[in-house]
């Protein structure tokens, strides 16, 4: 039976209140333990120690940081700090509550744009209340449901050059990866839409170029991913490459497996691009701009809720064990680190099994017409 058709009544009636129960009560709990530690909001005060040197005339990066993950590093580009300036305005601790609320406000305007069915938007609410990615980076204050409102609108206004644009070129000044947006949109010939989202980058890297310190916060910051993006070493990374060293892989041998799914995740965007539904290749390149990063922590996983939702709303049930392996329901049992990449890798699989489909059904329809 599909996901489609077994929706009833009673599904319909109690999903509601059940997602937002679930919500509400797990992502409660994972902020209030993280209040009482003192550990909340830990990757937010990174945005806002940077925007309070900005504001000191201080510089906005530090040369001397080796390492991704460490206590309030500011690692993003110059230009998100633009969106953070009115933060340097209230106190660290009541910015944090305040980055809270705008992030769960994210967080559900995401899932409410996403174009499929209302029980299916219903069920991925369900599926992030149950998600320790999605409670682990609203904990954090990380960007994560910025992220995926970003990679929403880009679904649902794929062909409206502006939205998708902007979209794509805001995503790339919060943080590099959903700059692939705006490299799908080239692939498909989105020729408006990536000649709005380059004019948008120019236009906020001059405005932070003023503002941040001039010239020189741009070879800081390449100069700083330098020096971070290990994607086998660095601690807690969940990359392909960093799982097998950290299951005992020789680092050389980890670190050609790393290129070779690099390689194979930049093949799959480009050809499914130029040969499958848009929808499906816009998908892979959500995906792809996780996989493709050189540090992938857990939290990311979050992101995969956009593609479920889509392979969901096809009838494809059985993806719903792709979120819930990384859920709360499991986290007692432990997630060994490979259920992260696999879990990427599988949605990957799962798009592209979608797009072969669709393709195929697309090719035979003139032939079952002319006969």
């Amino acid at each position: 039976m599909s996901f489609r058709r077994g929706e009833s009544a009673v599904l319909t009636r109690f999903l509601p209140p059940v997602a937002i129960g679930v919500f509400v009560l797990v992502v409660g709990a994972v902020v209030a333990a993280a209040s009482a530690q003192g550990t909340l909001g830990y990757d937010f005060l990174a945005y806002d120690r940077a925007v309070r040197r900005v504001l000191d005339g201080a510089p906005l990066y530090d040369p001397a940081i080796q390492q991704a993950g460490g206590f309030a590093l500011f690692l993003y580009p110059p230009s998100f700090v633009l969106a953070m300036l009115p933060f340097g305005l209230v106190p660290s601790g009541v910015g944090t509550w305040i980055w809270l609320g705008l992030s769960v406000a994210a967080l559900m305007a995401g899932i409410g744009l996403l174009p499929v069915r209302a029980s299916v938007r219903w069920t991925v609410l369900l599926l992030a209340g149950l998600s320790w990615p999605v409670a682990y980076s609203l904990k954090l204050g990380q960007v994560g449901p910025e992220l995926l409102l970003i990679f929403a609108i880009g679904w649902r206004w794929m062909d409206r050059p502006a939205r998708l644009g902007l979209a794509g070129a805001v995503g790339a000044m919060i943080k590099i990866q959903p700059g692939i947006l705006l490299a799908w949109a080239l692939l498909t010939r989105r020729w408006r839409a990536v000649a709005i989202g380059v004019l948008a980058l120019v236009v906020g890297a001059v405005v932070a170029t003023a503002v941040a310190g001039g010239p020189s916060i741009w070879p800081d910051y390449f100069g700083i991913l330098r020096n971070v993006n290990d994607p086998i070493a660095t601690p807690h990374n969940f990359t392909p490459g960093a799982v097998a060293f950290q299951m005992g892989v020789p680092a050389g041998t980890a670190a050609l497996l790393q290129v070779v799914s690099s390689i194979a995740v930049v093949g799959l965007v480009v050809v499914s691009a130029l040969a499958w539904p848009a929808t499906t290749s816009l998908l892979v390149a959500v995906v792809a701009s996780q996989l493709l990063s050189p540090v992938l922590w857990d939290h990311y996983a979050m992101l995969l809720l956009v593609p479920i939702a889509f392979l969901l709303e096809r009838g494809w049930w059985w993806t719903l064990a792709i979120p819930l392996a990384t859920s709360v329901l499991v986290l007692p049992l432990g997630q060994p680190p490979i259920l992260y990449p696999v879990a990427f890798w599988l949605t990957l699989l799962a798009l592209l099994a979608t797009g072969r489909r669709t393709a195929a059904e697309r090719a035979v329809a003139p032939a079952e017409m002319a006969a």
